[in-house]
């Protein structure tokens, strides 16, 4: 099982890093990814864009961004293979049930989107940045 806990930062090696927005799955689980950023609207409290699923097996990551960081703040969502939510925070946005890209937020289910709770994850401003995903400790 999973908790909430995640561990973020940026790595450090000599070679030169791409910029870009990681998760690594250090569980034990299979795990599907949502992200959610602002949206070019950043004006509007509901102006983000949500986009999914990662699939990333446990020891494993994958780039959810591929360019430098242009804010200071990306939420995440995770679920298990079974969809029992693995990564969740306080952040109400929709997702879909298969590969999705939604723009503005809110009505999801009105609008034929599922309800997911995003944790919201504070890149520091930096344009590079891993968030690990860590099993429950026992």
């Amino acid at each position: 099982m999973l908790s909430g806990c995640v561990l973020a930062g940026w790595l450090v090696s000599g070679l030169p890093a791409l910029a870009a927005f990681k998760l690594c799955n250090q569980s034990y689980d299979v795990l599907n990814i949502a992200i959610a950023q602002p949206g070019p609207e950043q004006a509007a409290a509901d102006d983000f864009v949500t986009r999914g699923w990662w699939r990333v097996a446990p020891n494993q990551c994958a780039t959810l961004v591929r360019e430098p960081l242009k804010t200071r703040f990306l939420y995440v969502f995770a679920t298990d293979v079974f969809g029992k939510e693995a990564l969740s925070g306080a952040i109400p946005l929709c997702v879909g049930t298969r590969r999705f890209v939604i723009e503005r937020q809110g009505d999801c289910l009105l609008r034929g989107f599922l309800d997911a709770r995003f944790l919201e994850v504070d890149t520091t401003d930096q344009s590079d940045w891993t968030v690990f995903v860590s099993p429950r400790p026992s």
